[in-house]
């Protein structure tokens, strides 16, 4: 699938679309999009919440629910979460499998995502 970059406006494709792509998913709060309140996920919300093993299973599992309801193009097969460099913060990589490319390889993806506390 080819796009263009949110930024420039130049043509994106291949893995650079991709990334593109899920970080735009996992940025976006849920219900938020006008026209399309289904799109997005609930990670900007429950980095928020406590850095406990249920707070990161929550985050771990709206990642896998809202890449496998928007993004068709990849199969997840692993989530990290890390601490990022500010307050509000997290790097979440995203590992996994093109499912839109026969003989695609693994990838590995990182995006940086901030609470939604830090957004106001």
């Amino acid at each position: 699938m080819n796009g263009m970059d949110r930024h420039t406006g130049a043509p994106l494709a291949g893995m650079d679309h991709l990334k593109q792509s899920i970080d735009d998913i996992l940025s976006t709060p849920l219900g938020t999009r006008l026209g399309r309140r289904e799109y997005g996920s609930l990670v900007p919300q429950f980095l928020d919440q406590p850095n406990n093993e249920l707070g990161r299973m929550r985050i771990f599992a709206a990642v896998a629910l809202a890449l496998l309801r928007q993004e068709g193009r990849a199969r997840i097969s692993r989530v990290q979460l890390s601490p990022g460099e500010r307050p509000h913060e997290a790097v979440i990589t995203v590992t996994g499998r093109r499912t839109d490319m026969s003989g695609a390889r693994p990838f590995s993806l990182s995006t940086s995502l901030r609470a939604l506390s830090a957004l106001v």
